[in-house]
């Protein structure tokens, strides 16, 4: 297989006049950004960087840190992406584990570099600024191009992505070259991408989805436009600007997109493939998205950073939160929970644990520096994914939530994602989250906080509840009215914070 550096090569080599990426006014063909690619690998090699060493950044989704990315996919390089909001002791943490000896920042994030004991200790670099012992970016892209421009090969480290960490320090997920071009070639195919596409850059690219969308444009020509900060206006500024031809979000964005007033008065004919992953989406979403955008495919991603595709529904208004069946590159299971046995399989509609084969060509090998993770996620060439959910007697998979997620209550277990789901559909409901608070009795209460976007109260969202069928136990005993539901910067819902009573109630 290719490594990464020559695959981005052969597309400068097939289309070098087509332009590949736009960020603001900078709009760059495959020629001229290769130049520039070219430029700052030399410059990573003249500050000491090798094959095999760590490149922290800590920036937002703007043409240079995509420059960087590549240019570390042509030194050998592991570019470790870290999210531009990281705190001082987060930054410390992923240094210090990664051994990383370059970090490069930009005005959001020179506060906490600052502020970083670790990154006054490694060479740093900053980007669309000058900052006191910082070389700056601009003198990168000026530099002598390596004398030798290919230094990888397909079994070198590519990427190192850094896991949210909710329940302790975050984990770092190393892949190789193969495995990221393996899942940038699947996620080609199960889009349907045809040569030229146009995806807008939001999901950050220190994050999965970011990182896929970058790599599969490359990988037909197409072109990658930067959105630094997700921004419902400026993302419809750019889909009708750009002529954007396919969107990669979470349900969030989905949701702040539409809810958006330049909604109605955007053109998105453009848009003819919708893509979404990193949390199921609510029947009421998917309604809507489809009547807005009518696109010709809607599909349905679900994997992780460690396993990028598990499955893929290329029809996801079909059967509203179906995840499909297993990915090009992968085979899947349902176990039953707390059994860690690979063969011990659920039955159709039984919920159990989600697990990946370790074999296919996405997933990863294990955690950085982290045997005590392996040993609880890695059994027997499986990957125990901490997901919940079951197979429908098609063969479909329905992801439930996360087996921390799971309330049970006077003896039951119950998934709060179906409850979420059925909520989501009374009009008076924009979001929704549902979570087991400790009660003396049950053991946990079902509780839904909900954000409302009408007047609606307790007992009409009861009966809402009760005229669906619902079966009575998984029935919301108390509801919470809440200002914001609290996800993360990627949109992931954040239950523990709702266990924990960080949120500002309405």
């Amino acid at each position: 297989m290719l490594d990464l550096g020559r695959s981005f090569l052969a597309s400068v080599e097939r289309s070098p006049n087509e332009t590949a990426i736009v960020d603001g006014v900078v709009r760059l063909s495959y020629a001229e950004w290769f130049e520039r690619i070219r430029n700052v690998t030399g410059a990573l090699h003249d500050i000491g960087l090798r094959r095999g060493d760590h490149l922290v950044t800590l920036l937002q989704n703007r043409w240079e840190l995509a420059t960087l990315h590549w240019a570390c996919q042509f030194l050998g390089v592991i570019v470790t992406p870290l999210n531009w909001r990281a705190k001082s002791d987060e930054i410390d943490y992923c240094l210090q584990d990664s051994k990383a000896t370059v970090l490069v920042f930009q005005d959001v994030s020179s506060q906490a570099v600052a502020e970083s004991a670790m990154a006054n200790r490694v060479k740093r670099a900053s980007v669309g600024m000058s900052a006191a012992g910082a070389v700056s970016f601009d003198d990168w892209l000026v530099a002598e191009p390596a004398s030798r421009l290919l230094n990888a090969d397909a079994d070198d480290w590519s990427l190192m992505l850094y896991t949210s960490g909710t329940t302790g320090k975050p984990k770092g997920v190393p892949r190789r070259h193969r495995h990221e071009r393996a899942a940038a070639l699947a996620h080609v195919a199960q889009n349907l991408y045809g040569r030229g596409e146009r995806t807008l850059g939001v999901m950050p690219l220190y994050h999965t989805m970011g990182v896929r969308s970058l790599l599969s444009m490359s990988l037909i020509d197409g072109c990658f436009v930067c959105v630094p900060k997700f921004d419902p206006a400026a993302v419809l500024t750019s889909i009708e600007a750009e002529r954007i031809s396919n969107l990669y979000l979470v349900p969030t964005l989905y949701h702040d997109i539409l809810a958006h007033p330049n909604c109605s008065k955007t053109d998105l004919s453009s848009v003819r493939k919708l893509g979404f992953a990193g949390a199921p989406m609510n029947a009421d979403l998917v309604q809507r998205l489809v009547a807005v955008f009518l696109p010709e495919l809607f599909v349905n991603h679900y994997g992780s950073s460690e396993v990028y595709t598990f499955t893929v529904d290329q029809n996801a208004a079909r059967k509203p939160g179906s995840a499909g069946k297993g990915g090009i590159n992968q085979r899947i299971r349902v176990v039953r929970l707390n059994s860690k046995c690979p063969d011990a399989l659920t039955e159709p509609y039984e919920e159990g644990e989600i697990i990946a084969d370790l074999t296919g060509d996405e997933s990863f090998e294990g955690y950085w520096n982290r045997p005590d993770a392996d040993a609880k996620s890695l059994v027997e060439g499986w990957y125990f994914s901490g997901d919940t959910g079951y197979f429908d007697s098609d063969g479909d998979l329905f992801v439930s939530g996360r087996t921390d997620d799971m309330i049970i209550s006077g003896g039951e277990n119950i998934s709060p994602v179906e409850i979420e789901s059925l909520l989501s559909l009374h009009p008076a409901v924009d979001e929704v989250a549902v979570v087991g608070l400790p009660d003396p009795r049950w053991g946990q209460q079902v509780t839904a906080f909900v954000k409302r976007v009408g007047e609606v109260t307790e007992a009409a969202l009861d009966e809402h509840c009760r005229a669906s069928g619902l079966a009575n136990f998984k029935r919301p005993r108390a509801y919470i009215f809440v200002k914001e539901v609290p996800r993360s910067p990627v949109g992931k819902l954040l239950r523990r914070k709702l266990v924990a009573s960080e949120y500002d109630p309405e």
